[in-house]
């Protein structure tokens, strides 16, 4: 291993199934590790193996693709130090990029240019306690929070949440049912019940594909 390396999972080009960006054809370069454990996680293979790559190779395979937006995800893609070179380096290049973290590790040095999504992780994927509320400081308009709702309880913690921080004047507001345990039409009546002016989302990918990859 070396400085300019990073461990990877996988580099693939598909369609963003998720955030304002959905929809869009885009280069998911998911970076091996994981601190957290929650519940529902779908990318479990990405916690371990993986292969060592220069930051140099995965910007060019990223160019091969010929579209401007990139995700960085995980896993948890800020347990490896190094990815704040790699978002560097990408903004450097002229992509789009967003990045998925759990809200669990500092965002404070994330370049300023990059739309990051932070999950706040909601009691039902039992990692609620991880939540590192200062981030929400170092996010403006551009940038998303992410809430993945489980239940009814997830939803009234989520609620408290969005008033106590008073989220929706602060960046974008997204709200996702967990796939396969709550029923999406659930969480949208929710939220038209008590006018939430928040932006739900499914997992477009999974549509798609059936999967959790989105290839």
């Amino acid at each position: 291993m070396q400085k300019n390396q990073l461990k990877i999972s996988e580099i693939f080009f598909s369609i963003q199934g998720e955030s304002t960006l959905s929809g869009f054809p885009t280069v998911f370069i998911r970076l091996t590790g994981c601190p957290l454990r929650c519940s529902w996680c779908d990318t479990e293979y990405a916690f371990s193996g993986g292969q060592w790559m220069d930051i140099d190779a995965i910007i060019e395979q990223t160019k091969s693709h010929g579209t401007p937006y990139v995700c960085v995800t995980g896993g948890e893609p800020l347990s490896q130090k190094r990815c704040i070179n790699l978002l560097n380096k990408l903004i450097d290049n002229g992509f789009t990029v967003s990045l998925e973290t759990s809200g669990a590790i500092s965002i404070a040095n994330v370049n300023d240019k990059v739309i990051t999504v932070m999950d706040l992780k909601a009691p039902g994927s039992n990692e609620d306690q991880k939540n590192i509320y200062e981030n929400i400081n170092f996010l403006d308009s551009k940038d998303q929070i992410k809430f993945v709702i489980k239940d009814r309880t997830d939803y009234h913690w989520c609620l408290e949440i969005i008033k106590r921080y008073n989220l929706i004047d602060k960046c974008e507001v997204l709200l996702s049912p967990v796939a396969d345990v709550l029923n999406p039409t659930d969480l949208a009546q929710w939220i038209l019940d008590d006018k939430l002016l928040v932006r739900m989302q499914v997992q477009l990918h999974k549509i798609l594909w059936d999967d959790a990859q989105g290839k």
